[in-house]
């Protein structure tokens, strides 16, 4: 049986877009390989992947040696000032607002000092407390000074 007109369209119509997909598939193919080997003087493929393998190795351990320090410097960041707590308050009554102060000052384990500040008509006191992991070390808190303490805690 012999195929018409129209069949034989048919038949030559899908093998070209056959030959069209597979000549796109293999153009990127060309395209990426050229990628690939850019910068090369005609080596083979081996010694190109060998070439980005070792530099792989190379960054991985560069990569190694970046974590290595960020972990050093999360370290040596829990000793530097990252919490910081004031409360205001009136310690005698009748000397007008909140002029006296506790401000804590702490470090990522909780530990620094407390300044407080007592204000009054004649004179201002001031104070320093040492904290370690937010508790008195040689003297014991007031009201305000813990309540510093806890204020910066939660600001952490």
């Amino acid at each position: 049986m012999l195929l018409s007109q129209q069949g034989l369209i048919l038949i030559f119509g899908i093998v070209f877009v056959w030959l069209a997909v597979l000549s796109v598939f293999l153009f990127q193919a060309v395209v990426h390989y050229r990628k690939l080997t850019a910068g090369t003087n005609r080596e083979d493929l081996q010694s190109v992947l060998e070439k980005i393998l070792a530099e792989q190795g190379v960054e991985a351990k560069r990569v190694d040696e970046i974590l290595k320090r960020v972990e050093k410097v999360e370290e040596e960041g829990l000793v530097h000032v990252q919490k910081i707590g004031l409360v205001r308050f009136n310690p005698f009554s009748g000397t007008g607002g909140d002029q006296s102060f506790a401000l804590a000052v702490l470090d990522g384990q909780s530990s620094g000092f407390v300044f407080s500040s007592l204000h009054s008509r004649d004179a201002t006191r001031i104070y320093a407390k040492e904290v370690k992991e937010g508790k008195p070390i040689k003297y014991q808190f007031s009201k305000e000074e813990s309540e510093a303490i806890q204020k910066a805690k939660r600001l952490s």
